[in-house]
């Protein structure tokens, strides 16, 4: 029998609490028997703003290197500057759908396409969070700030599985279900260090001047 099948035996003036228990019950069941999910514990225990903020800060900048600036359309300007407003208002469902409408125009700005990727870690939108950073990356200089805050940004969502990976180890009360996760801890660690390899070489020093 179902869970569902017992919510209709209570009566009308019970059901409410009836139901709760019956949900309950069946959680209780269900992650008794389930494995733990990583991308959800990932996902429910990530700080976005703090990811966010490694992400901006590992940007830097050195005394001189190379660093191309596109030239923009003014209204894709304003729409990042709705989304620099919105994001500090906290509105961060409001400020990606700024930046989406902003992409409608231009699809391939590196810079843009790195803001709707920490637009998405605001929002714990790990897989978008690394897409919209690899098409950043894929479409810009690489190299630069710019560059950086994309390796960054990968590097955030990978440490952020892993720990998830991390969680539902301890939470894992099969041993298969335990053995299942080890290969990609094994993966999402390796992973890790090559994006965060990759921030340094993002920076390279500007040409010299006569």
């Amino acid at each position: 029998m179902k869970c569902s099948d017992f919510t209709g035996a209570f009566p009308r003036g019970a059901r409410r609490k009836g139901v709760v228990l019956v949900v309950l019950t069946c959680l209780a069941s269900a992650c008794a028997v389930a494995p733990p999910q990583p991308t959800v514990l990932a996902e429910a225990n990530f700080n976005g703003e703090a990811a966010v903020a490694a992400v901006r800060a590992a940007a830097g900048g050195a005394a001189r290197e190379l660093d191309v600036q596109p030239i923009r359309d003014p209204q894709v300007e304003d729409l990042r500057q709705q989304a620099t407003q919105l994001e500090r208002a906290r509105k961060y469902v409001e400020a990606a759908a700024a930046l989406d409408q902003a992409l409608q125009i231009n699809a391939a700005d590196p810079a843009l396409l790195q803001e709707r990727a920490e637009a998405a870690l605001l929002q714990h939108r790990l897989d978008d969070a690394e897409r919209y950073a690899q098409k950043a990356f894929d479409s810009g200089s690489q190299v630069g700030p710019l560059c950086r805050r994309h390796w960054a940004t990968i590097a955030q969502v990978r440490q952020a599985k892993l720990d998830g990976v991390g969680a539902a180890m301890k939470l894992a009360q099969k041993q298969e279900h335990y053995d299942a996760l080890v290969p990609q801890r094994s993966q999402l660690t390796e992973a890790k260090k090559q994006a965060q390899a990759k921030i340094d070489v993002c920076t390279v020093a500007a040409p010299a001047r006569y």
